[in-house]
């Protein structure tokens, strides 16, 4: 699966789309087609096949549409990504709140992230190391922040937090979709796949090389993708819980 990048295109007009910049004609015909549904036909797109089977031609096709009426909309690819990355990153409308204090509030928005990562198997494949900030994503931010009111946290400590749950749960999430699709970009089972490893893997145990792998429990590498990322959401809140903690004791000591 090829790697996509967010702001790759015309960071000027992806980002006139977001924010609702360009202006609108007031007379004329109503277009058959809108951004929105333009934005909302691509996401299933890349939900259902991935985002390299994602084209301006199918999304056109999708809509009973002319490829080049598409792009009197969005110029192209690269530009109608960002809005996509934009649209899903708007916050949960069920999820009122994320928490009463910093912890459950960052559990909870691990746990969504997660579940956003499994509903868009696309997203983790998506460079976003440069991140256009549309109003979507600006709100999924500023909700997140809420979630930190009571840490205690500096600024800089609050960004780096949220950045490192989101940095964990990509991986986590990348590593669950290639498991997936590895039956099927492969044509091997995972048992099959393991299977034929054995005998080597048998041998190369009887050496005593490899004592402590030699002794690892049977269920050693049974998890799921759930339970390892519970297990790593878990470990990581315990480590920021400490980072909590301490600036906590910092700033009573300085009597702030």
């Amino acid at each position: 699966m090829t790697t996509e990048h967010s702001g790759s295109g015309d960071i000027h007009r992806s980002l006139a789309l977001m924010w609702e910049l360009d202006e609108k004609p007031t007379r004329g015909p109503k277009p058959t087609l809108t951004l929105e549904r333009i934005v909302t036909s691509a996401i299933e797109i890349a939900d259902a096949d991935g985002l390299e089977a994602l084209s301006m031609r199918r999304v056109a096709e999708a809509l009973g549409a002319g490829t080049m009426s598409l792009y009197r909309y969005v110029p192209g690819k690269a530009e109608l990504l960002d809005l996509m990355l934009d649209r899903i990153s708007a916050p949960d409308p069920s999820v009122a709140s994320l928490g009463d204090d910093w912890r459950t509030a960052m559990e909870t928005l691990g746990r969504g992230m997660w579940r956003l990562y499994l509903r868009h198997p696309w997203l983790p494949f998506v460079d976003q190391s440069r991140p256009l900030l549309g109003p979507n994503s600006l709100a999924g931010f500023e909700f997140a922040l809420h979630g930190l009111d009571d840490s205690g946290l500096t600024s800089q400590q609050k960004v780096n937090a949220i950045g490192i749950i989101e940095a964990f749960v990509s991986s986590a999430a990348r590593t669950h979709h290639n498991a997936v699709t590895a039956e099927q970009r492969t044509g091997l089972t995972t048992e099959e796949f393991w299977r034929a490893q054995g005998p080597v893997i048998e041998k190369a145990m009887s050496t005593g090389r490899y004592p402590l792998i030699a002794i690892l429990d049977e269920d050693a590498f049974a998890s799921t993708g759930e339970e390892f990322f519970e297990f790593g959401l878990r470990c990581l809140l315990d480590g920021l819980e400490a980072q909590v903690d301490r600036r906590h004791r910092s700033r009573a000591d300085a009597g702030d």
